[in-house]
């Protein structure tokens, strides 16, 4: 580990001489690759040198307790002993936990898809539920969330698309895929009982504009056709709405939520290059989980994660067993007690893994 931590200090040495050349200002994007490795190591350097610091300060105090002839002063010497050796270990967990390998895409912005499931109305309405926790978390985070589709049923949403941008909002995001289960009394409910509804959340780490994802034309069939309203109404006497399919993955992507032919296209290209990306990833995850049992993130979008228990104020996650009993609080966008959980499970496991 600690060749692996001396490689990182060098290289931070490096790339902040490199900051200091006059030059590298000339070359935009040198510049903001610079920047952001530097920025992604510099947590690794700080914690190397606190780690060093207490190891020095250790020895130091070991020095006046064998070699200090004033009492009084190896009393103190044995009593800040103590808490730097207490000290000494959480700070090397907190070194092995940065030296862990990042997900690439953890700094990227997400495309967040919510979608109603089994349940009817009651799931269309737990979609809102959902979207209003999430807007709230998202505020909560300073993240910016802009509504790029949105499909609204007699009661409730059927389906809503946003496009969320900010510090890292992948990172933790991506716990939120897969199948959300809500028990509760429904509002269309006369008898009070109890139903079960499920609605998706898919999470997809939003792909970049060059590089990422590059598009066959031949591979895509794009229709147009006029917007629909709820109800079948039209509501744009223009062929403004768009749908792409791409041929060799079976993705189908419709948009209409824009007047204009062009805009709609563009918001259709976009979700689509993020949705072959996505599909890569889950890909490489469904390997690394192969090897790495117990590991969770962006695993299959069907797999049901969590319940939410509303007569009994529940929230289970049924990857890592984790339940507690604060609902109102969650549901009002209070969710970084079980995302936090989920982290320091995927932590353990890749700890567990460098260590066999």
């Amino acid at each position: 580990m600690f060749d692996k931590l001396e490689a990182v200090v060098r290289r931070f040495e490096i790339l902040t001489e490199r900051l200091s050349d006059p030059s590298l200002y000339d070359r935009p994007t040198e510049l903001r690759e610079t920047n952001t490795e530097r920025a992604n190591i510099e947590p690794i350097v700080f914690k190397f040198r606190e780690y060093k610091k207490i190891k020095a300060e250790i020895e130091g105090n070991k020095d006046i307790i064998h070699n200090e002839k004033d009492e009084e002063m190896r009393d103190m010497a044995k009593e800040e002993l103590s808490d730097l050796e207490a000290k000494l270990p959480l700070v090397e967990q907190e070194l092995k936990l940065l030296l862990l390998p990042k997900d690439p895409n953890d700094d990227r912005n997400v495309i967040l898809e919510i979608r109603s499931g089994a349940g009817g109305d009651e799931a269309s309405i737990f979609v809102g539920d959902m979207w209003r926790m999430y807007r709230s978390y998202f505020g909560a985070k300073g993240w910016k969330a802009e509504v790029v589709s949105l499909s609204e049923g007699e009661r409730g949403i059927k389906e809503i698309i946003v496009n969320v941008s900010g510090d890292k909002v992948y990172s933790r995001m991506k716990y939120e895929s897969g199948a959300h289960r809500v028990q509760r009394v429904p509002e269309t409910e006369a008898q009070g009982r109890v139903h079960t509804s499920t609605i998706t959340v898919a999470v997809m780490p939003e792909a970049d504009e060059v590089g990422d994802v590059v598009l066959d034309m031949n591979e895509i069939r794009i229709d147009v056709y006029r917007s629909g309203g709820s109800g079948g109404q039209s509501v744009n006497t223009s062929d403004s709405a768009v749908r792409l399919t791409h041929m060799p993955t079976g993705i189908v992507i419709a948009m209409q939520d824009e007047r204009s032919q062009l805009k709609n296209k563009e918001k259709a290209f976009k979700i689509l290059k993020t949705k072959i990306y996505d599909l890569r990833i889950q890909e490489a995850h469904a390997k690394e989980a192969a090897t790495r049992k117990g590991l969770v993130g962006t695993g299959d979008r069907s797999e049901r994660i969590r319940t939410y228990n509303y007569p009994q104020g529940r929230i289970s996650d049924h990857r890592i067993n984790f339940t507690i009993y604060n609902l109102p609080n969650f549901m009002n966008g209070d969710i970084d007690q079980v995302i936090d959980a989920l982290i320091a499970h995927n932590q353990a496991i890749l700890l567990q893994g460098d260590e066999e």
